[in-house]
This record gives structure tokens, sequence and C-alpha cells, in this order.
């Protein structure tokens, strides 16, 4: 019988202990080889992606890693495109980006007190490439002013912003800005960023010194009786406001009721129990409640360009309202709305539009702390909506189409 080799040379065999160690040598010898020796070693290269079935069992049946989708081309196209246009959303006008630029680049040249308005100053702005006008006036009728507003005012931007993404396109254009020119006082300068408006050369005000906030005086009782399906036909000339077609009262209403201004159809406070820090307290209007022929709208605007149309102005509203005093009193009368903005609240979209258009507004935007710091502001006007939407239903309310304009 052939003998074992280790037989031949008068070895013993090695016992078990021994190959351990033998083997244990080897793989640690194998563990410290150079790394270009072992790329060069037959097999798959060390970076690569083992089989789908092995990663599965290897790691808890995970799925594999998902491949990026390839962007279809007109996806591509439409991206380019909106990057040349400097990635504006299609709702902002050519006209509302020219007049944003000016208000957040634009040089201050001069400025104006506003009578009876407090902290508010009217600028003259100067863009690079602009003629200097011969007075501030000059300077304003050429669509070149703008209204600085306190700090607290900042909501009125986003309240463009809302107005855009509804479709609505009632409110001026409004951006947020720092400001350090040497013309303004200090209080203006001292880094807080406030909200500037486009002024509209041409709003028509009335010439009586204690209204003039109004294009027409209007009643509470008189703007009820306007929005009777069966009112007297729109333009009689005796009536105050008779211009205005129904439909501008209801995209009013449906702004108003999102961002909870008061003060234009409600100024009394009469549709909910307010606080007593509100001004419509502070100033005893809400005792003339109990009197409706006493109340009357305020600033109710159109521009002399567009007398049937009406212009949202002071639209900062209270994002701090609580849900429980929200103020249905501003959708009395109204039986219809905006179809174009009923379907975008209806979308589920909202925030995620107001933040694509709130993006642009760089002030805004970090001095809220970007989108994180703007959510809670818009979760809150989404649950308006959801509000008005549900009103909309049990009241089985009605939508209407927008003309072309």
């Amino acid at each position: 019988m052939a003998q074992r080799p280790w037989r031949r040379i008068g070895l013993k065999p090695p016992t078990p202990a021994a190959l351990g160690v033998l083997l244990a040598l080897a793989l640690l010898a194998l563990a410290h080889v150079p790394p270009q020796l072992a790329s060069s070693a037959p097999g798959p290269p060390r970076d690569a992606t083992p089989a789908a079935g092995a990663l599965a069992c290897s790691e808890g049946l995970r799925e594999p890693p998902a491949q990026p989708r390839r962007e279809q081309p007109h996806v591509r196209g439409r991206r380019r495109r909106r990057a040349a246009a400097g990635d504006a959303p299609p709702w902002l006008s050519h006209d509302d980006l020219q007049k944003m630029r000016l208000l957040a680049e634009g040089r201050i040249v001069s400025k104006t007190r506003v009578p009876a308005h407090g902290q508010v100053l009217r600028v003259g702005l100067r863009a690079e490439g602009d003629t200097a006008a011969a007075s501030p006036e000059e300077e304003c009728r050429a669509g070149r002013c703008g209204l600085i507003k306190r700090p607290g005012d900042l909501y009125e931007v986003l309240a463009f912003h809302l107005d855009r993404v509804l479709g609505l396109n009632r409110s001026l254009p409004a951006v947020a800005r720092r400001f350090t020119s040497h013309l303004l006082p200090y209080s203006y300068t001292d880094g807080s960023p406030r909200p500037i408006i486009w002024w509209a050369p041409d709003l028509q005000h009335l010439e009586d010194a204690n209204n003039d906030q109004n294009s027409c005086a209007l009643g509470w009782l008189q703007y009820q009786d306007m929005l009777r399906p069966h009112a007297p036909t729109l333009g009689a000339e005796d009536a105050p406001c008779s211009g205005i077609p129904r439909s501008e009262w209801s995209r009013l209403a449906l702004f108003d009721f999102l961002l909870q201004v008061h003060d234009r159809l409600d100024r009394y406070c009469c549709g909910f129990q307010p606080d007593p820090s509100e001004p419509c307290m502070e100033e005893m209007l809400h005792e003339k409640c109990r009197n409706p022929a006493e109340l009357v709208l305020v600033h109710i605007l159109v521009r002399r360009s567009a007398p049937t149309r009406l212009v949202f102005i002071d639209n900062a509203g209270k994002p701090q309202h609580p849900e429980e005093k929200l103020n249905f009193r501003l959708l009395q009368g109204i039986d219809s709305f905006p179809a174009a903005a009923v379907a975008t609240l209806q979308s589920g979209r909202l925030q995620g539009l107001l933040l694509e258009s709130l993006r642009l507004d760089r002030e805004l935007w970090e001095s809220h702390g970007g989108a994180q710091g703007l959510r809670p502001l818009l979760r809150t006007i989404e649950r308006r909506a959801h509000v008005l939407l549900r009103y909309i239903r049990e009241h089985n309310l009605r939508v209407f189409e927008d003309l072309p304009r």
C-alpha cells in the first residue's frame, strides 16, 4: 500500500492545531498584499456592483439602488427656457418682473412723506440707464416710485405672490429690501428688511381728504345690494362703484379671506370677536356693528386706466389670526368664485407653488429662513383654503371662468 508523502521523508503528520495556525498566517499575508497586486488578480474589479440577488441576500432583501431616470428631451427644453427667463414662474408677467427688479435694485433719488400714513415713505427709483426726471412727481408719473412700509408689513410680499399664483392679478408688485440710502431716515437703514410696493401713478382717489383711500364711497348695505343676483343694472351713473362687476368682489372676498384682511370689507371687525389690541377696538369702531347703516368699506380702489378692475392695496392681513376666529363676514353676499383660483386651491399644490414664487425674492427668502421658515405661514394659508373650499361646497356656490385678458 502506498505511503503518504510525509511518511516517505520521515515527518510526522501535522496536528489539527498546527494546520489552523498555518491557515491563519496565510490569511494574514493575503490581507497585506499591496492594492496594485490585488487589483491585478483575476475576478471582478473592486468597485463592481454585486448582483441584485446577492445584494438582497446580504442586506436583508433590500431593493437594489434605483438607476437615475433619464430626463426627457421636452423636460430638458422646458428647464432651459425657464433658466433663460431667469427661472421665473409663468404666473409672473414680464411687467411684474421689471417692476420687481426696479423695486429691489433701483437707486433711491427722492423721498416724500405720505400724509396720515405714519411710517410710510414714497421714494423715487432710478434704474441704470434711466434719465433723470424733472421732479419727484414726474418720477412717479413715469412709474418709477415705490412705497416703503413697516417691517411688520412684509406679509404684503407674500400677498402679492399669492395673488399671482391664484391668477387674480389685482395686487401691485411688491418685494422685500434692506435699505442703505443716505436719503432715508436711520430707522429705514438699520438692516431690517421692509416691503416696498410699486406706486401705481393712476390710482383714482376721492377728493374728500377724509376718504381719500377710496375711488368711490361705498357703504356696507349698498355693497350687499350690489351683490344680489338681480341688482339694478350695473353702470347706472348715480350708484357708487356701479361700474365694478360682481366678479371683482368675488376675487376680493376670496383673497381677503385667505389672508384675513379685515380693513377693507370689515374694518369694524363685525365678523368676529376682536382682541382689545385690534385697531377696530382701540378706535371704538366695533361699537358701530349694531347699526349696519353706519358701516363703510375702505381701500376700494381702481385705476383710471382700468376703472372696472379693483386694485388690492394694504394686503398684509393677519397670518397669526386664529382659525377659530376666521372672519366669514368677508364672504357674505358672494355667490361665486373664479374657477382658476378655486382649481389651484383644490390642487393640493398651493404651498409648493408659493415656495417656487417666493424663491425669487431673495431678501424675503433669506430673512425668513428659506422654505423651512416660510412653511408655517404657507400652512396657515393652506388651512384657510380648505375651510374656504368646504364653505363653497356647503353653500353650493358656483365658479365662473375668467374672460381672456
